[in-house]
């Protein structure tokens, strides 16, 4: 383990300690008391309880690179309803996303060149690869990266793909929205 690293962790344990000290929400329930189910984006920038005006205990989140609807994301869309009562799901991706910048291909060539974190410099992803890099691997053209270019269609074609899962029952309400990352606003699309 490098320096930095153990520095990380320690970090987020010293931090946990304070956290658990003043923990009062133990008696929880898994099942969110407002019967929503949330996916959205990994992005650093989104707290999503604080943009939804949610409390801990009120819905479930479920977050991935993009907030893109993946076999995963159904499934976790359905142990939500099927186990825990959800009826309101939402999607909810967001501007200067990431994803919408980068194709797929280019993703897995960037992987294929080395496993160095790219750069993204005058509109595009670059490798950084150096002479102590990690080589890179071809796997990266087996993965389906989920990348987009227009959000209000990759939000609409992902509310389909969801109302037309073969487990998704009809009574479940799904909204799209996109969340603005330099405003904090929420837009509803209408599907």
């Amino acid at each position: 383990m490098t320096k930095n690293q153990k520095n990380t962790l320690t970090s987020i344990i010293e931090s946990n300690k304070d956290y658990s000290e003043s923990f009062n929400q133990g008696n929880l329930s898994a099942k969110p008391s407002k019967s929503i189910a949330i996916l959205t984006c990994m992005d650093t920038r989104i707290n999503i309880e604080k943009v939804c005006g949610l409390e801990s205990g009120e819905a479930h989140i479920i977050r991935n690179a993009g907030g893109k609807v993946t076999d995963d994301t159904i499934r976790s869309f359905v142990v939500s309803y099927k186990l825990l009562g959800t009826k309101d799901w939402f999607v909810i991706q967001h501007t200067d996303c990431g994803l919408s910048k980068i194709t797929d291909e280019k993703m897995a060539s960037l992987l294929e060149s080395d496993l160095e974190t790219a750069s993204f410099e005058n509109g595009d992803w670059n490798s950084n690869k150096n002479d102590n890099s990690e080589s890179g691997s071809s796997f990266g053209h087996q993965v389906e990266w989920n990348t987009f270019l227009d959000l209000k269609k990759s939000i609409l074609e992902d509310i389909e793909k969801i109302k037309n899962h073969p487990l998704t029952p009809s009574y479940i309400n799904i909204y799209g929205l996109i969340y603005d990352v330099k405003t904090g606003e929420l837009e509803s699309l209408e599907n």
